[in-house]
């Protein structure tokens, strides 16, 4: 993974944990899986599987693990081990410019977890896969910690998750992982977080939320240039936590409109 470069510049980092923790957290996770949660070798990214469709009771896959819906395997205790399938809502290394690592969001019809590697898979939105890791937390967000040898692409099973509609003020615990939209006036003046995001502030009435958008090629995903206060916007993007603030963190610039 190329190695992120630190700047004077440390608005997100400002809390108890660093950027550095954040990062290590993930690829050490990782590190641990491919020496205790590995399968038998004999699968690699991408390669197909045949599965049942997504829902909301536990199911065996081919190589004989339980396959828990994902709102279960949240559930579960840190360091647990989980097997859960689900299409994918924010493609691989979108987010990179804030975790550090190459995951991607994947969803069924219980629920959303943010998927934590090292490596840079090619999965595109809305492709079915299945994951193999543990659960752990990173700065406060559930993810599940895995490798590449343990995702799989259930062949042939596609699906565009639909984002379900949330007012600002429920940008919390209950929607962490899940693919919303959510619509308000901007509050206050765009910050710029470089190198590893930007932040928009929005309101309808029920309590701020932020929106996190991140860089991709150095760049915010979404347009924030022309953004002004009290301008009212919709944005789509997938509930989310880092340390103690909740927000939305769109996926692609069609997640913005005005």
């Amino acid at each position: 993974m190329q190695k992120i470069q630190m700047t004077s510049t440390f608005a997100r980092m400002a809390l108890t944990h660093k950027f550095i923790f954040r990062f290590t957290s993930l690829i050490c996770l990782c590190a641990a899986l491919l020496a205790g949660c590995g399968d038998d070798g004999n699968n690699t990214s991408g390669s197909s599987s045949s599965s049942s469709s997504t829902s909301s009771t536990s199911s065996s896959s081919s190589g004989g693990e339980q396959v828990l819906p994902i709102a279960d395997a949240r559930a579960l205790a840190d360091g647990s081990t989980a097997t859960v399938e689900g299409y994918i809502t924010v493609a691989p290394g979108t987010f990179n410019s804030a975790t550090g690592d190459q995951g991607f969001v994947i969803q069924d019809a219980t629920g959303g977890v943010y998927v934590g590697l090292a490596d840079l898979l090619s999965f595109p939105l809305d492709q079915k896969v299945r994951v193999t890791g543990k659960l752990s937390q990173v700065a406060q967000q559930t993810v599940l910690a895995t490798t590449k040898a343990d995702v799989w692409e259930v062949a042939g099973m596609t699906m565009t998750i639909m984002p379900a509609d949330a007012k600002t003020g429920d940008v919390k615990e209950p929607v962490e992982g899940e693919l919303i939209r959510v619509a308000g006036k901007v509050t206050k003046a765009v910050v710029d977080d470089s190198p590893y995001g930007m932040k928009v502030f929005i309101d309808d009435g029920t309590g701020e939320t932020q929106v996190f958008v991140h860089l991709v090629g150095g760049k915010p995903i979404i347009d924030t240039s022309m953004l002004m206060i009290d301008q009212m916007i919709t944005v789509v993007g997938v509930g989310a936590q880092y340390e103690t603030t909740y927000e939305v963190t769109p996926r692609k610039a069609e997640d913005l409109t005005k």
